[in-house]
């Protein structure tokens, strides 16, 4: 699995703020979830956020964000952050931010209990 480790321990920093944060392997690289939900990622060298479909539309705007076209295809409601968009870590922090509060304001995920 190729992702950048020292990217994924900035954003494992980023989202000790109390949440119960799992991680898991997707899309080829790390990622970090809230709730049950997917909040953000590391694939190879760029930031993945989740941003709901409405935030995702205007966030390639900004510097350095693109929609999210891992299979060719976008996929909704997901952005890609190049690395000069993480360069600093106050930045990293406000965009996975605002991952995490998109994230935390979806219904808490129930999961199978096994038989």
């Amino acid at each position: 699995m190729a992702y950048d480790l020292k990217l994924a321990e900035r954003v494992r920093a980023s989202l000790q703020r109390g949440e119960s944060v799992t991680e898991r392997k997707m899309f080829g690289g790390l990622a970090f979830m809230l709730g049950g939900h997917m909040c953000c990622g590391v694939v190879n060298n760029e930031l993945v956020l989740r941003l709901g479909l409405e935030r995702a539309l205007h966030a390639p705007d900004q510097p350095h964000i693109r929609p999210m076209d891992f299979t060719g295809r976008q996929l909704k409601g997901f952005v890609f952050v190049s690395p000069k968009g993480t360069d600093s870590d106050e930045m990293l922090r406000r965009l996975i931010g605002e991952a995490a509060a998109y994230v935390l304001s979806l219904p808490t995920k129930q999961h199978a209990i096994p038989f």
